[in-house]
């Protein structure tokens, strides 16, 4: 079968990120008129009433104007990109490019980039989580979270950054200043990225159990009441995972998995495609990590059990349809997210809400 190419996406690949930013949203998805759903909510995430436990992950969301456009087509969790407790730079254009991956893409792979974007669609995102100064995204989140209507919550997720000479204190005190800038917002549901580079090693966040816990601890310290949910990578291994949540998931009230998976990505002549020191290796999403989100819902699930956690699991990757939204709740996810295949088609939550079926 021909693929056929996609609709225009609310992020234009083509842009820069500040363009994207200054612009965006783009096609149907910030022309749509709102979508009005009948009678009340039926299901609840991390206590908040919501019509469908779906939404758009931290990511492709990048200021106010790109989650209110995505409450207003019926994604009722959106999760306001992640932000920082002070500016940081985005890495150079392009920033989003398809990849060519002919099956489940497995960790440790090397990927041709392609020029265009057609299903089943695979991409590869590379940002370096850039943030503005607390001074604009406070205001901007806090009038995003207004704008979500009886039924809908909005998420602000964040991370902490190593300060230049720091040790592990000063990193630990920007994710408490992280916490409180976000408390500070009113946004009732809070995310910290874990499944960023660890700064200071050159690994994941996620992978240092030690240091997320104090992170963690540190984080529920200061937040009090608002939930706290934490974004995680792909584990390979299940005795990691398993000490990943004996130590972390007491701590926090939903895990959100997966983030992407890393590829070296490469250009036609097999020269590295995403120009920069550091960027040859990248993180992949859509279609091709679909089997990794699946699989991480279903152990996170059947551990949550079997260490007798209370935390929500939120499953991420691959979600193109009503079908990938019913084998994510049927693996064990409270809520579902889809972040590629939502910026190339603005209907995907009307679409799930039409023809999802709950078991």
């Amino acid at each position: 079968m021909v693929s056929e190419p996609l609709c225009t996406p609310f992020y234009d690949p083509a842009r820069s990120y500040k363009e994207n930013f200054d612009a965006g949203p783009f096609g149907e998805f910030a022309a749509a008129s709102t979508f009005r759903q009948s009678g009340e909510p039926q299901y609840r995430f991390l206590g908040h009433p919501v019509f469908a436990p779906f939404g758009v992950p931290a990511g492709p969301l990048l200021n106010g104007n790109f989650v209110k456009a995505a409450l207003d087509a019926g994604f009722d969790i959106p999760t306001y990109k992640t932000v920082r407790t002070h500016r940081y730079l985005c890495h150079p254009w392009p920033n989003v490019l398809a990849v060519d991956v002919q099956d489940d893409l497995r960790p440790g792979r090397t990927l041709r980039a392609r020029e265009q974007y057609a299903e089943p669609l695979s991409i590869t995102n590379s940002f370096g989580v850039p943030s503005f100064e607390p001074d604009f995204w406070q205001p901007d989140m806090a009038d995003a979270a207004a704008h979500a209507r009886p039924g809908q919550v909005v998420v602000g997720s964040f991370q902490g950054t190593l300060p230049e000479g720091g040790g592990m204190a000063a990193y630990l005190a920007d994710f408490v200043l992280g916490a409180r800038l976000m408390q500070e917002t009113g946004v009732k549901i809070v995310e910290v990225n874990l499944s960023c580079p660890n700064e200071g090693t050159a690994n994941l966040l996620c992978f240092d159990v030690d240091r997320s816990r104090r992170v963690v601890e540190a984080i529920q310290t200061e937040l009090g009441s608002p939930p706290l949910v934490i974004k995680i990578a792909y584990f390979q291994s299940d005795d990691k995972l398993t000490q990943f949540l004996r130590e972390v998931g007491p701590h926090v009230q939903a895990i959100s998995a997966i983030n992407t998976v890393t590829a070296e990505i490469v250009d036609a002549s097999g020269r590295q495609a995403l120009p920069g020191e550091g960027r040859l290796l990248s993180g992949v999403c859509g279609r091709a990590i679909r089997w990794a989100g699946l699989e991480m819902t279903a152990r996170l699930a059947r551990l949550r059990e079997e260490l007798e956690l209370r935390f929500e699991i939120v499953g991420v990757g691959g979600v193109s349809d009503a079908a990938d939204y019913n084998a994510y709740r049927r693996a064990g996810a409270d809520a579902v997210m889809s972040a590629t295949a939502a910026m190339w088609n603005p209907r995907l939550a009307q679409q799930i809400k039409e023809q999802a079926h709950e078991l």
